[in-house]
């Protein structure tokens, strides 16, 4: 005949710690609970029948499209639309490898430029640091747009007009991220430079070691938000890029809708298209996105 102990050593997991016994749900943790759910499921519902909506429309017909809108499922189930992208009319393929470019370039450029700035402000000590970063938070309260003019007398000046360094170049200097990966450095422990730097690495070797391997998931954020900031971009587009054959993806999408007609299920695919690349980019970075948003903080 087993005792109570032995029933306890029978029930005691593997780790040798004794099991917590759960405590019950009381009727008003469960309806917060309920509701805390039902207000996630609509949340999902709002961001995701949309995209889905965007989806079966490109596998309509222009006809069905028009018909009926609101369907739920093609009829007929046709890749008309996507077979028009890819026949040559439109330079669909020159304007994506365009934009990945443009995107790739400035991201690239934003997370050299923000993190040394960054590490700079949030590091090292210099007459004026405060005022310098007081500056840089302040160009986030001045709405882009007053730069469009500056910025295109500038690429215009240098010969930029109509390529690739015009939309990637401008955009690179990113307040915004200088801002993100100071208050992410400030919020690293301050230990592993000092020892670091007693064991006699200088600055830029610990920068390069210590900080930029520690902050990854900061990195990671960035470069998304980033590469989807220039992605979308359409209004700079517009006023620097002056063919056809160079402009991006979004500029050039929004020509495939005529000034008295319109193919929907062409603009469609082309929306889901234009998709892709950022929906494969947030897959492979969203952990280090959450890890970046449970470890950061605001500091300093």
């Amino acid at each position: 005949m087993t005792t109570v102990t032995e029933r306890e050593e029978s029930v005691r997991p593997k780790s040798g710690r004794p099991l917590v016994p759960r405590r019950p749900i009381t009727p008003r943790a469960a309806l917060r609970k309920s509701v805390l759910y039902a207000a996630l499921i609509v949340l999902a519902l709002v961001v995701i029948l949309p995209l889905l909506w965007i989806l079966l429309t490109s596998f309509k017909t222009d006809g069905d499209a028009i018909r009926n809108p609101y369907a739920a499922i093609p009829d007929p189930f046709s890749f008309d639309a996507y077979t028009a992208l890819s026949s040559g009319q439109q330079p669909l393929f020159r304007w994506f490898l365009n934009s990945l470019a443009a995107a790739s370039l400035q991201t690239v450029i934003i997370l050299v430029t923000a993190s040394l700035a960054a590490y700079a402000l949030a590091r090292l000590e210099f007459a004026g640091k405060r005022v310098v970063f007081g500056l840089i938070v302040a160009t986030l309260l001045v709405p882009p747009v007053i730069f469009l003019i500056p910025n295109y007398l500038i690429v215009q000046n240098l010969g930029w007009l109509d390529t690739i360094w015009a939309i990637a170049i401008p955009g690179a200097a990113s307040a915004f991220g200088v801002f993100f990966l100071r208050q992410f450095f400030i919020g690293l422990p301050a230990e592993i430079e000092e020892a670091a730097r007693i064991d006699g690495a200088g600055d830029f070797r610990i920068f390069l070691q210590i900080v930029i391997p520690l902050a990854r998931p900061a990195l990671a954020t960035l470069a998304v938000l980033s590469f989807l900031a220039n992605w979308n971009d359409f209004l700079w587009p517009v006023y620097v890029l002056l063919s056809p054959e160079n402009l991006t993806l979004q500029p050039g999408l929004s020509q495939l809708q005529g000034a008295y007609s319109s193919h929907f299920a062409i603009v469609m695919a082309g929306a889901v298209i234009a998709s892709v690349p950022v929906l494969i980019l947030f897959f492979f970075a969203q952990r280090q996105i959450v890890e970046s948003v449970a470890t950061s903080g605001v500091k300093g």
